[in-house]
């Protein structure tokens, strides 16, 4: 049985304005987005192309990382770049919010700050997965995509592009602060707004992978700093994100680098952030931008011109650290002492054997491990203490030879298990002992182009 029912004009009138509301509303919750790639090509002067894909992203399966936008750092200029970008990288966070997506901050090294917060008790109560992805707990230096390729910079020096001066009144001021001028960060800068009632927050690669899972997140965008150093390497950085088949993206105009132009290629520190924009673009993930997610224009740094500076030449070994394949030959020119460095990543499980480093024989050499000089058996192995290494991370290798050269291929060995060291390292003429290490850790200064690392067994 039907029954007529008379419908009120003005009624329908609002029905249909409610219900195209919502269709907007659900509207809203597809985010357009451009990703810029890079392409080897015979026809562009600098051997690549960019390429942009155009792709329609559901923000609720979308999330933002932001990495390590502390309150403090060692490097004055460092702090006053992330303060220039902030702001703007505050407004991205709150559309990206209203949008639907997920948001977790990442801040390094300081969730005690957040031990009551809202957010920090969500990330931890996530719902554990049942599958965590190899490796998702420890930084990456490298992925398979980046083995062949040069590293753009030198940054083994730090990065820190202050004033000496300034950077002297800096580190006082710090200490003033009871802040330590190496680390003084203890907190996310207050310039980024943390929802409490919707945010997360987690500096662990398996917490971020359990709210990823909990999302059912599939496009992840990176953003913070520094690009060259955590933004890459972090257990929630593109690396990862990368290996476990995120559909990832840096957020290349809200970054920053740790680089030095007085430090190879030479380049202003704005070109120098360029120059791993393009490796990221060609070798790791695409990117995008800002302005795609608030409109506008592209972020800017006030004091970069925007114009890209001219490729430098190779590095001369006299000069500075260059890429070299080993074993080598010495020629007839080459002088009587050459240094030659990589980064090695020794599994935790190795350091339960003695490690040795072999080159067949140790006459003219010596070696150091993360600043540490290695003893040598009655094997002439070089013996790498346990206690010297950091497990499964990056570990600073760095050879003297006497005469010039390593002729033969270095083998690290644990038990049965070996590891090739064949390949690209970097080597300095001269004989400076301040070569024997970097001043920080290599995971932060080494570039991804002279990493040794065992293959996974599958």
């Amino acid at each position: 049985m039907f029954r007529t029912i008379s419908i009120n004009p003005f009624r329908l009138f609002v029905v249909c304005l409610l219900l195209g509301g919502t269709n907007d509303l659900a509207a809203q919750t597809t985010m357009e987005v451009r990703l810029r790639s890079q392409h080897e090509s015979s026809q562009s002067p600098v051997g690549f192309e960019s390429t942009i894909d155009r792709q329609a992203w559901d923000a609720s399966e979308t999330a933002i990382i932001v990495c390590d936008v502390w309150d403090y750092h060692h490097c004055l200029n460092a702090v006053r770049r992330i303060e220039e970008f902030a702001p703007r990288l505050n407004q991205v966070l709150q559309a990206a919010r209203k949008q639907g997506v997920t948001i977790i901050h990442a801040p390094s090294d300081c969730m005690d700050a957040y031990r009551d917060h809202p957010a920090r008790q969500r990330a931890t109560g996530a719902e554990k997965s049942e599958k965590l992805p190899a490796d998702i707990e420890t930084w990456c230096s490298q992925i398979p995509s980046e083995e062949s390729a040069n590293y753009p910079i030198d940054q083994s020096d730090g990065g820190e592009d202050d004033d000496p001066v300034e950077h002297a009144a800096w580190a006082k001021k710090l200490e003033s602060l009871g802040r330590n001028p190496q680390m003084p960060w203890k907190k996310q800068t207050e310039m980024l707004t943390i929802d409490p009632v919707v945010d997360y927050v987690s500096d662990r690669g398996d917490e971020v992978w359990n709210i990823l899972q909990q999302h059912e997140i599939e496009n992840v965008i990176l953003v913070g700093v520094h690009t060259n150093m955590c933004v890459l390497g972090r257990p929630f950085g593109l690396r990862q994100m990368v290996k476990a088949d995120k559909n990832v993206v840096l957020m290349r105009d809200m970054t920053d680098t740790m680089y030095n132009p007085k430090s190879w290629p030479y380049v202003s520190h704005f070109e120098g952030t360029r120059r791993i924009i393009d490796h990221i673009e060609r070798y790791v993930c695409p990117t995008i931008s800002s302005d795609q997610i608030i409109g506008g224009s592209e972020f800017r740094f006030a004091g970069d011109s925007g114009k890209p500076e001219p490729k430098q030449a190779a590095g001369d070994p006299h000069r500075e650290w260059t890429v070299v394949s080993v074993p080598t030959q010495t020629p007839d020119s080459s002088p009587s002492v050459q240094w030659f460095r990589c980064v090695v990543r020794i599994p935790n499980d190795w350091t339960r054997q003695t490690i040795r480093l072999n080159f067949q024989h140790s006459g003219g050499l010596q070696a150091w491990i993360n600043g540490n000089k290695l003893a040598i058996d009655d094997d002439k192995s070089f013996v790498v203490a346990a206690a010297d290494v950091t497990p499964d991370d990056a570990n600073l290798l760095v050879v003297r030879a006497a005469t010039g050269a390593i002729r033969v291929t270095p083998m690290l060995r644990s038990g049965k298990q070996s590891l090739s060291l064949a390949g690209k390292w970097q080597t300095r003429i001269g004989d400076d002992p301040a070569y024997r290490n970097i001043p920080l850790p290599a995971k932060f200064g080494a570039g991804s182009d002279i990493v040794f690392a065992p293959k996974p067994n599958r």
